[in-house]
């Protein structure tokens, strides 16, 4: 599978939807929301946004959410460290057989809302490894179109093989501080 010509940005937070929603018939634009589409596999969904034609693929599946939870429950004190290896083996696995993607960006609805070890995955652990890709954004701010349109330029992501298995040293509240 060849690299996408779109752009591909990944809504998360409780008013993802309604984000994503606000975006319909824009010109250069194609949208979905997965949440409700529960039978929709990674591999379909990359599929989706790299056979694309429109320039910006904005949707809400969260290719690292298996990675993430597992993570947030490790330092919760909730999962083990296996598990949180485990989430990242198979999500590089994946990666190679091309099956999951990591999107060129996230925006994280309403980031003052989020609590706890999850705003140190979101604002810590994603930043640190592409501080431009994620983007906070509280929908009072602007129009998600008028983010779309002033996206910053930035680093590509590094490559999962190089960042993500690492994140099992990242400890909240310590995340991007370097060494201590």
């Amino acid at each position: 599978m060849e690299a996408p010509g779109s752009t591909t940005l990944v809504v998360v937070g409780e008013e993802a939807t309604t984000a994503i929603t606000s975006l319909a018939g824009l010109p250069n634009v194609e949208t979905a929301t997965f949440a409700a589409m529960t039978d929709a596999t990674d591999a379909e969904v990359v599929t989706w946004t790299t056979t694309s034609q429109a320039p910006y693929v904005v949707h809400d599946r969260d290719p690292l959410g298996h990675v993430a939870s597992a993570w947030v429950e490790f330092y919760d004190e909730r999962s083990t460290l296996g598990v949180l290896q485990l989430e990242i083996e198979q999500l590089v696995d994946a990666v190679d057989r091309r099956e999951i993607r990591v999107p060129d960006y996230y925006v994280v609805l309403e980031p003052e809302t989020i609590r706890g070890t999850w705003l140190h995955w979101w604002l810590g652990v994603l930043a640190s490894a592409s501080p431009n890709r994620v983007i906070p954004w509280a929908p009072g701010d602007a129009s998600l179109a008028a983010l779309i349109r002033g996206l910053p330029t930035a680093r590509a992501w590094p490559d999962v093989h190089d960042w993500l298995p690492n994140v099992v040293t990242a400890v909240p509240d310590r995340v991007g501080l370097g060494p201590a």
